[in-house]
Parts: structure tokens; sequence; C-alpha cells
């Protein structure tokens, strides 16, 4: 053979073998979230992959799959898909981990939090650290937590501006005891059901109303079957960004530090994100037709009366150990 020719082989061999090896180094990893790809979580999710990719020079991937597309809707099937390796990465919300680890319930204690700050300090902060390690008995690497805006009222009959307001009324809420536990003593029927089927119950009137962050309404269109939302500010719940922890082990030690640090810096977009858009969501659900009731101190204070006389119902559901550091936390920072 020409040695000409057989250089000009061996330089397209190594460059084919350089590219295949480079297109290999490459890690996609698929990120699924329930919400629209439009909602809060979504754009987080999205705000980690842009991240991601700034932080590892385009080496590592993430594709964003919205609308729990990977996991029909199931965001309990979710925790389990991410356990056994079948999702790469999820954002959920902590009182679905709950089912798993009843800590998670102490972020839930109703009114436990006075402000955004002071819910922020506590994900960031020493309770925060070991919610995220106990994911390690789930095969999951925690990432990050996240706030969520806290949750309100909607219903379909009257405004709610006292804990007596709630008598009757047929809530859907999460599938997940704390909450039965909370607004079934203040007098309302709480109805655990799967979101997707919430629309439908509204409509046809099944359900009086639901409670959540006043982002879910607007989203999914509440106003539409809805006549009333109520700020009563009565629980909070947190998003949890995780990996499967096979999928982290695979990583090398600079990929995992940067995912790390674009996980925390993404937290912060969603803090800044969620608490910019509140007021404004609430004043386009306003203009959708909804009865917008604002509580007064005194209203809430009434509210967050009943919710501490209901904390020893509460133990048995988060464990005696986290709500103390729970509550603890909250009477001293």
């Amino acid at each position: 053979m020409n040695k000409h020719l057989g250089g000009f082989l061996i330089a397209v061999a190594l460059a084919v073998g350089i590219a295949a090896t480079s297109a290999q180094a490459k890690t996609k990893l698929r990120l699924a979230v329930g919400d629209p790809i439009g909602s809060a979580v979504g754009l987080t999710a999205q705000d980690f992959a842009k991240r991601v990719d700034a932080a590892t020079g385009g080496k590592v991937a993430i594709e964003v799959f919205a609308d729990g597309v990977l996991f029909g809707g199931d965001q309990n099937a979710a925790v389990n898909m991410l356990q056994n390796g079948v999702l790469d990465a999820v954002i959920l919300s902590t009182s679905v981990y709950a089912s798993f680890d009843s800590c998670m319930n102490a972020i839930s204690l109703p009114y436990l939090f006075r402000d955004y700050d002071q819910f922020a300090a506590y994900l960031k902060g020493e309770p925060g650290r070991k919610l995220l390690a106990s994911l390690d008995r789930l095969n999951t690497r925690g990432l990050a937590l996240m706030i969520r805006t806290f949750r309100h009222v909607t219903n379909s009959k009257r405004p709610i501006v006292e804990p007596d307001d709630l008598k009757g009324l047929k809530l859907r809420v999460p599938n997940n005891k704390l909450w039965v536990e909370f607004f079934g003593p203040l007098g309302a029927n709480p109805t655990p059901m799967d979101f997707k089927e919430v629309y439908t119950a509204l409509q046809l009137r099944t359900i009086d109303g639901q409670e959540n962050p006043v982002e879910v309404p607007l989203a999914n269109k509440f106003y539409e079957v809805q006549s009333y939302i109520s700020l009563t500010g009565h629980l909070s719940d947190g998003y949890i960004l995780a990996m499967n922890k096979g999928k982290w082990n695979t990583l090398d030690a600079g990929t995992q530090e940067a995912l790390g640090k674009a996980a925390l810096e993404t937290a912060d977009f969603k803090f800044n994100h969620d608490i910019a858009e509140e007021n404004r969501i609430v004043a386009e659900l306003e203009k959708k037709g909804m009865r917008v009731n604002r509580l007064s101190p005194e209203q809430r204070a009434a509210f967050r009366t009943k919710a501490l006389g209901l904390y020893p119902n509460f133990e048995a559901l988060i464990g005696a150990e986290c709500m103390a550091e729970a509550i603890k936390f909250a009477e001293t920072n």
C-alpha cells in the first residue's frame, strides 16, 4: 500500500475513533416532571438543563419530559421508577415522598413557617439536608430541595375566611393522611383523588373544591369551574430534584460537583421566580372571574390557632423526632 495512502487511512480512522469517543462521552439524562412545560416546575426543569449544559460544557445534556408522560401521571410510581433506574431524574413534591418517608411530612405541618424566607432557610439548612440524605435508602441522590408557594383553598360555594367556613365542603386533597387529619377535624370532607381527575370532578360538582398553590388553578383552568379562591396559606410542601443513585455514580467527581452546584442555583431560581409570580397569578385569577378572599392577620391567626391544636394528631404521621426538629427550627429561626 502506498505509504501516503496508508497514513491518510490511519488519520481518518483516528478521527473517526475520536469522534465516536466524544459522542460516547456525552451523557444524556431524562428529567421527568408531572406538570406542564410552562409551569413553575417545567420552567425550573428547563433552568436546570441550561445550567448543567453550561457547567459541563455540553458534556451532560438534560432532556426534560413534562406532563408526567414518563410515569403515566402516577407520581408514586415515579418514585419507584427513579429508584429502579427506569427514570434518570425527577422533580417531585415532598408530599409524594412522604409515602416513602414520613419525615417529609414535617415540611407540611400547617402554618409552620411564618414566611417564604424562613421556609427556604429550613430547606437549605440542616433539616433539609437530612431529608435529602434520607433518599439514599431509595437508591436516590437528592440534589436540591426547592420551595413551593403556600397552598390555598378554591371552591364553588362560598368564601373561606374563618375555619368554620370549611364545614361541609368536600375538598380534593393529595393522597396524604396529613391533609386528611388537618381538614377533617375542621369540618371539611377531605377527599383524596388523583389530580388528573380533579377538573372533571369540580365541573360535575362531585367535589366542591380543592387546595393547591395559586399557579395550579390558573394552569389547569379551575377558574372555569370554581368561584372562590381563599388565600388561607394553610400548608406547604416543597419539591425535590433527584437522580437515580446508580446513574449518579456513573458520573465523575467533577461532573457530580457541577450538577450539584447547578441544582442549588436552580433552587434559587425557583424561589425568586415563584415569589415574583404569586401576586401576578392571583391578579390573573381575579381577572378570570374568581373572587379572591384575602385573610386579615386576625383571620389567619384563627386558622393557625386551630391548626396548632391539631399538632398532636400529626406526630404519628411525621415521627416524633422529625416533628420536634421542625417545630424547634420554626421557633428559633
